[in-house]
């Protein structure tokens, strides 16, 4: 019994080391944040699986991965309304994000795929030419979404205390798409399908889940670092309320239908939230 929960205890315990460490370390550097942390160890993650296992890989793998990474690119170059944290406190001009932007989902969505095709968690239907797969998945993934953006930006307007402020509707589609495809690649496709791996073995039956239970907590208390210094329990809780309306949801979305009904329902979110000015 020890041995079977040891991976899950450890993986647990890693993730919240690095929350600690990042509390402890934020007056001595003020431009690190935690989902940097885990969004660079995803990325080396996912380098480490292509290059393990690239011959798994299809030609569709290869083209989703770069159009992906090259459209994150190019929209981070003319992005108005979305402004990226410094990376580390190194990377801060549109130019250099929009580099490491795309590089970032490029490796993360090849580290993903190359699970993919080892029966991961997730797929990727694009990749595999499965376009009524895709359609399907995006439309559910809006159905799902439109009601909760709303909420989304409702909740905002209450939380933040300042009125709804219209801004560009192109722009808000667009800008929307770097939260909505980079965040859902690294830790709805990567870091899932790198956790994945680790507890199959030990723990078969509910891996997936728990994985992807792992990769969505992660996700979203990476959210609250300021927060966790000033009130830590107003930080968890808002982090639980953040994991039931907009964690679980494209988390059983990417599940049931697909990475691309995860994005759609992320974007969705961040479309509603830059329309409103928030």
């Amino acid at each position: 019994m020890k041995n079977k929960y040891t991976p899950l205890i450890l993986l647990s315990a890693a993730a919240l080391a690095i929350f600690f460490a990042r509390a402890w370390l934020a007056n001595k550097f003020t431009d690190w944040y935690t989902f940097q942390v885990f969004e660079t160890l995803t990325v080396i993650g996912s380098i480490f699986m292509v290059l393990k296992g690239y011959r798994a890989l299809r030609r569709g793998d290869w083209i989703a991965a770069l159009v992906l990474g090259v459209a994150i690119g190019i929209g981070m170059l003319f992005a108005t309304l979305f402004s990226p944290y410094p990376f580390f406190g190194i990377v801060r001009g549109s130019f250099g994000q929009a580099w490491l932007r795309g590089g970032f989902t490029f490796l993360s969505a090849l580290g993903g795929l190359t699970i993919m095709r080892m029966g991961g968690p997730v797929a990727l239907h694009a990749a595999s030419g499965h376009w009524r797969e895709t359609a399907r998945g995006i439309l559910v993934g809006l159905a799902v979404g439109l009601p909760l953006a709303a909420l989304n930006a409702f909740a905002l307007q209450l939380t933040q205390g300042h009125p709804i402020e219209w801004q560009d509707p192109l722009a808000s589609l667009l800008d929307a798409l770097q939260p909505g495809v980079v965040e859902e690649v690294l830790y709805r496709f990567a870091l899932w399908g790198l956790l994945w791996l680790i507890l199959r073995n030990s723990l078969p039956n509910q891996a997936i889940w728990l994985a992807g239970l792992i990769s969505m907590l992660v996700h979203n208390y990476s959210h609250f670092d300021d927060l966790f210094l000033q009130s830590p329990l107003v930080a968890l809780g808002m982090g639980a309320v953040l994991a039931l309306l907009w964690g679980l949801p494209p988390l059983i979305l990417a599940r049931r239908r697909g990475l691309e009904s995860a994005i759609a329902f992320h974007w969705i979110q961040d479309v509603a939230r830059f329309l409103t000015g928030f």
